[in-house]
């Protein structure tokens, strides 16, 4: 699976090395120095334990709790930091759409276009996706099973593109809480996509009196051997250097200076059951 991945994927290193790939970066673009510093950290850790990577990072984040939360640095901005992030660090580049009229628009900046959680049954999104050629991450719904989501890889293949993946990132429990069923990993792999365990939003807990989501970072590396041990290919997770001060998602984050050495745990975890 990861070896299509890297027939499409730009600089998408180490595919052969046996490891998990990792899509990582922090919750949204606050400017481009912290991106691409980011950026660097990552892929020097990566690229000495030899795991393929991907940097994340949202232009615009459209599902807020409040009207006041952060939203972005403006649409075009963000999406030209992301290209130079993929130009200079020499790394392929994720980011969320969210209507089907910004899928083109992405396209032209960054190599996988994500499909947030809340709209993966959303057709004309995830046509409108498929359309662009680039590889397609559909999130699957806080509200689905792993076995549903066959309907949203049939959308994207029926509009002409084979390249599509799945993450899972939790299913709700109660108002505030997610759950990690990890049979929906195999369940999802079943149709023959790369699966990804979305490690940090899984551990939100939202809809908080507040309106500011919470997190259970505690539990990030939990989450992370779990889903290796289970046979995820790849691992999602939102890291930041200091979480308190992000603009967006730092309750759930990990600390960036805490990254390696849980990649670290990830590889042999994933050496081990291989």
């Amino acid at each position: 699976m990861l070896t299509a991945l890297a027939n499409t994927l730009p600089h998408f290193r180490h595919t052969n090395s046996g490891q998990f790939f990792l899509m990582a970066g922090p919750c949204v673009i606050e400017g481009e120095d912290m991106a691409l510093r980011i950026a660097e950290r990552i892929k020097h850790m990566t690229d000495k334990l030899q795991i393929p990577f991907i940097f994340k990072g949202s232009y615009r984040k459209a599902n807020r709790s409040r009207a006041d939360s952060f939203t972005g640095i403006g649409d075009e901005t963000a999406l030209r930091i992301l290209q130079k992030v993929g130009r200079e660090i020499g790394v392929p580049t994720v980011t969320d759409i969210h209507e089907s009229t910004e899928a083109a628009l992405a396209a032209e900046y960054v190599d996988v276009l994500q499909i947030p959680a809340f709209l993966c049954r959303q057709t004309d999104l995830l046509i409108a996706a498929a359309q662009t050629g680039k590889v397609v991450n559909i999130k699957k719904g806080q509200f689905l099973s792993g076995e549903a989501m066959k309907f949203a890889v049939d959308k994207v293949r029926q509009a002409g593109n084979p390249n599509v993946m799945l993450t899972e990132r939790g299913n709700s429990f109660g108002y505030s809480e997610l759950v990690v069923d990890f049979r929906n990993l195999p369940a999802m792999r079943r149709f023959e996509v790369p699966v990804v365990m979305d490690v940090t939003h899984s551990l939100q807990q939202p809809n908080q009196a507040s309106g500011v989501t919470g997190g259970q970072p505690a539990l990030i590396e939990t989450i992370a051997k779990a889903a290796i041990a289970v046979g995820a290919d790849g691992l999602f997770i939102e890291t930041h250097p200091t979480p308190a001060t992000a603009l967006s998602d730092g309750a759930n984050m990990l600390p960036l200076d805490q990254l390696e050495a849980l990649l670290v745990k990830l590889t042999r975890v994933r050496d081990a059951v291989r």
